[in-house]
């Protein structure tokens, strides 16, 4: 009995932290996945599955934590993660937490996109969501009373979102992520605000390489440094990692809430590897005792070698031998090839030194020779005298042993015979208690079964009765105000259809003018840019105003009329309440919870109708904005304001004109107005200066123009231009100028079979 109230004491204690009091039992997402630098990072920071990450791994890990007590937290995690692109890193979690009579299942889905910067900089966002379910599990509840307190737990179905993001350089990574920032109860429809788990988190990590040689050989060293700043707590730690290629990686690390931590971690093979960590607990928590994790992982190596990955190697402790070479990326070689002339030039200053103290090492290499050939005289002569006292004193242990040895085994003879004699008789009388105790046992055992099935049906029959009079009488009250609770209740109810109705047909006209927007919008923008589009049309916008506003109306009293209903409820259910003998009854507590649950449908409502309110409001403005945009296009009429919309025009075409898959004909363009073989003068031309220019096309509809243009970068050619001539309303279209007659002639006798140019010829500007 004690040893299930200390369990149980225990698993307050752990409830107390895990546990908001007003959102009766709903748990916060904490996985203790805490001490690993390989496994499972993105628990760290959802920007951890590509960041400093070179492979995918799936893992089943197992932590179990506070090991001196029984039915102490026990965690279990499946999960595959890791990079899947230059670009992106993913992850999927199943995971169940067993806190005693506790359990939470459910999953986590994770995502990171990453942004490079520059060569040695990149900007990485990561999300995770985690759905799960939490609540009592009844099968580890042993009492022998029952407890109200773990009765009235119920269960929950939780959504939780963990944003992160992280900037790294070559060596350094900074980054920030909120854990719990949304925890969304499914069973309840009703967002948890008052969250302990809530909280931001900072870290800063460094990660670096050894020059060592054999062994040690590019050995990879991180170390991360980690703040997280709660409402009732802040939390700091730190890990550091060494990482051997060979095979082994150690980690050892400290939090200022659940202690000190140390690990280990091996690739038994190339894909296969292991890791352990032991946590030791500190401060209020080490009589809870230490705390073990392990996980068994398997590494899909990468085929491509991505950036900003740390560059990692990997190798198996009893992996076979192959050739490292036909291994090995092009990538990777390049590397190699790299590291290899630093190693060059290194060797070179190593050889000077080595030449500087050459004859300083010779002299003293004289001297030790001849102090090594004293020592090995004198230690010669010390072995022989050293074997010869041995020698004497082994054979005379030898035969003390002999003898003593003799003597031990006749008295052991004689002792084994005497013990089995007892052993035989004790064995006899064991084995008739042991049948009598078991035939007593046995009869109580089903005496007793009896009894339990007996009181079980007995109770089960009366729970159902009980069960059953309290639905009679929630469905058919007794009393006048029972009765009139039930009445109020389903003229409320039958209210919520017809404002769902009216809030439907509010959201459709918003929709509609919403739409009506984007049209305006759309002809306006195509309109700046040159393209005409045919009139819309018209609607009558005061016919939609005025179904609007009844709308409206008609919603705003059905919202006052469930208003009032709800009130009525309310000021019915207290003045019963206050009658003696319906305080706490069935009927009471029945319309308490409807009450709860017309408000909140009803607070929804509101909700909604202030959303679409709000969204009318913003069209309304925006609608103005396009009304007075339309005006001002139309007031348009200046030189100027012509040039900076055809220069933007033209910006526009070059930059979104994809090359054309196949060669464009002769007959896919418009040539426009035929210019002739002979030079033509044009004078006073805005925005353009003196010189030969090479004409390929003339158009005085911009339409026309602007599809030419188009069809000439989708050919491949990217500097083409245009100017406007104000005195014929005509755009003259080329791609080169030249400042002398003869250079604009050679470049009409070179310009080549493309189809664009059949038609070239030469104007003249003079201004």
């Amino acid at each position: 009995m004690k040893k299930y109230l200390l369990t149980i004491l225990i698993i307050f204690c752990f409830v107390q932290m895990v546990f908001p009091q007003e959102d009766d039992g709903v748990v916060s997402l904490d996985l203790p996945i805490r001490n690993s630098l390989v496994f499972n990072r993105y628990d760290i920071n959802p920007t951890f599955s590509f960041v400093r990450e070179q492979n995918k791994y799936f893992n089943i890990s197992n932590k179990k934590e506070w090991t001196q007590f029984e039915n102490a937290p026990e965690t279990y995690i499946a999960s595959f993660s890791g990079r899947f692109s230059e670009n992106v890193g993913a992850g999927l979690a199943v995971f169940q937490q067993n806190y005693g009579v506790l359990t939470t299942f459910g999953g986590l889905l994770n995502f990171a996109y990453n942004v490079k910067l520059n060569t040695d900089s990149n900007l990485t966002f990561g999300l995770n969501v985690g759905a799960y379910k939490s609540g009592i599990n009844m099968s580890n509840v042993i009492t022998n009373f029952d407890d109200p307190a773990l009765q009235n737990v119920p269960s929950n179905f939780l959504l939780t979102v963990n944003p992160g993001i992280n900037y790294g350089t070559e060596f350094l990574d900074f980054g920030v992520s909120v854990n719990n920032l949304v925890l969304y109860n499914l069973e309840s429809s009703m967002l948890i605000e008052d969250n302990p788990k809530q909280g931001i988190q900072a870290h800063v990590m460094h990660t670096g390489y050894f020059n060592g040689r054999g062994f040690f050989d590019d050995t990879k060293f991180t170390t991360i440094l980690r703040s997280e700043f709660r409402k009732d707590e802040t939390i700091i730690s730190g890990l550091a990692m060494i990482n051997v290629p060979k095979g082994l990686w150690l980690q050892l690390g400290y939090n200022n809430v659940y202690g000190v931590s140390g690990g280990i971690g091996l690739n038994i093979t190339k894909q296969i590897a292991l890791e352990y960590n032991i946590e030791k607990s500190i401060g209020e928590l080490v009589e809870f005792g230490s705390s073990h994790e392990i996980t068994l992982a398997y590494r899909f190596i990468a085929k491509k070698k991505y950036v900003y990955s740390g560059d990692e190697k990997v190798s198996g402790l009893f992996s076979k031998k192959r050739n490292a070479v036909a291994e090995m990326s092009q990538e990777e070689l390049e590397g190699i090839r790299e590291r290899a002339v630093k190693r060059r030039k290194q060797a070179k200053l190593d050889i000077e030194d080595e030449e500087k103290s050459k004859l300083e090492a010779e002299a003293q290499a004289k001297i030790d020779t001849e102090e090594k050939s004293i020592q090995e005289a004198e230690s010669k002569a010390r072995l022989i005298a050293e074997k010869k006292a041995k020698e004497e004193a082994d054979a005379q242990v030898k035969l003390l042993a002999e003898q003593k040895a003799k003597e031990e085994a006749d008295a052991q003879v004689k002792l084994l015979a005497e013990q089995k004699v007892k052993e035989e008789a004790d064995a006899q009388v064991k084995l008739l208690a042991e049948q009598k105790a078991k035939e007593e046992v046995d009869a109580q055992v089903k005496l007793l079964a009896e009894q339990k099935a007996k009181e079980e049906a007995d109770a089960q029959v009366k729970l159902l009765a009980e069960q059953k009079a309290k639905e009679d009488l929630v469905a058919n009250p007794n009393d006048k105000l029972g009765k009139s609770l039930k009445e109020v209740t389903k003229l409320t109810d039958d209210s919520k259809a017809e404002q769902l109705k009216l809030l439907k047909e509010f959201d459709d006209i918003i929709t509609i003018k919403d739409k009506d927007l984007k049209d305006l919008k759309e002809e306006n923008d195509l309109s700046d840019k040159g393209i005409t589009v045919k009139p819309r049309p018209f609607k009558s916008v005061t016919a939609e105003n005025n179904a609007l506003n009844t709308i409206m109306s008609d919603l705003d009293n059905v919202i006052i009329n469930r208003n009032d209903k709800i009130e009525q409820l309310q000021q019915l259910n207290d003045e019963r309440s206050k009658v003696a003998g319906f305080k706490a009854d069935e009927v009471t507590v029945y319309y308490k919870k409807e009450i709860k649950r017309l408000q909140s449908e009803q607070l929804s409502a509101v909700n909604t109708k202030t959303t679409l309110e709000s969204r009318l409001e913003i069209i309304r403005l925006a609608t103005e904005y396009e009304k007075r945009r339309r005006i001002k296009r139309a007031e348009f009429d200046n030189e100027d304001d012509r040039y900076s919309q055809d220069r933007a025009m033209l910006q526009n075409i070059k930059r979104t004109t994809e090359l054309s898959n196949t060669p464009l004909k002769a007959e896919d363009f418009d040539f426009g107005e035929d210019q002739g073989s002979n030079i033509k003068i044009l004078k006073n031309i805005n925005n353009v200066e003196s010189g030969y220019y090479l004409i390929i096309a003339v158009h005085n509809d911009v339409k026309k123009r602007n599809d030419f243009v188009t069809k000439v970068v989708a050919s491949g050619r990217t500097n083409i231009d245009y100017f406007y001539d104000l005195n014929t309303s005509k755009y003259y279209i080329f791609y080169d100028k030249f400042d002398s007659i003869n250079q604009a002639n050679e470049a009409m006798k070179s310009k080549g079979s493309r189809v664009y140019n059949i038609k070239m010829s030469l104007v003249k500007i003079e201004n």
